[in-house]
């Protein structure tokens, strides 16, 4: 199992998404408590898919951050490189079109996308510049970007908390619940890896985004990054 604190390999992180497949979207409602819907809600507000509108969304499993914007009309693309992944995706949803890609090269024409998005997947690149810029890179001149990613909590006690939760709750309820327990520790050091609010917008603004903003969820342990596309 690739570990957090090394240098994310895109075949080992895509095997570990493989291993958990059967069981991914039941384990994302299990450990977030079920909030991991009402995140979905905030961010298609964001999204504001119309019909019509071409959406990217990286990072998209199976499929359950994509439906909303499929429901509303939008094209809709689901992107990810975990095969497992695509195939459980495809076996629920026909309203939108799956894509096997990789972030750092992604299979699509320059603004191909009026908006882009990405749930709980950035973390998991290997070098998150390249990333961002190719976002960018597919994403019209003044379209949006929508990240929803782990966060830290501004107050201390509730880091604590959160640090708690990740690196001793989490891996337990992964023993009991998931198809393949050892990923969840992965997981978990990949959020406790991951970047504060203020530096993923840094690294937003470095790759050429602008107008870059966030929203705290659930006390700042999850947070919604917005940025436009440059239209210049």
């Amino acid at each position: 199992m690739v570990r957090a604190t090394l240098e994310k390999r895109p075949a080992d992180v895509a095997r570990m998404f493989d291993a958990v497949a059967d069981r991914y979207d039941a384990m994302n409602a299990v450990m977030t408590f079920g909030q991991e819907r009402r995140w979905r809600k905030v961010v298609t507000r964001h999204v504001a898919p119309t019909a019509g509108m071409r959406v990217l969304d990286l990072a998209a499993g199976t499929g359950a951050s994509s439906a909303p914007f499929a429901a509303a009309g939008a094209l809709t693309v689901a992107c990810d490189f975990s095969t497992g992944m695509l195939a459980k995706g495809r076996a629920k949803h026909d309203d939108f079109t799956f894509v096997a890609g990789d972030a750092l090269a992604l299979p699509f024409a320059d603004a191909a996308f009026d908006v882009v998005t990405a749930s709980f997947g950035l973390r998991n690149v290997a070098d998150l510049a390249t990333a961002l810029r190719e976002l960018a890179r597919v994403t019209v001149p003044g379209g949006k970007l929508v990240v929803l990613e782990t966060a830290t909590p501004p107050a201390r006690p509730l880091r604590a908390v959160n640090n708690f939760y990740s690196g001793r709750v989490m891996p337990r309820l992964a023993r009991v619940f998931s198809s393949d327990p050892s990923s969840y520790t992965y997981l978990a050091e990949s959020a406790a890896a991951w970047l504060d609010q203020a530096a993923l917008a840094n690294a937003l603004r470095a790759a050429g985004w602008e107008q870059v903003s966030w929203q705290d969820l659930m006390f700042g342990a999850v947070a919604i990054h917005c940025a436009v596309r440059p239209t210049g």
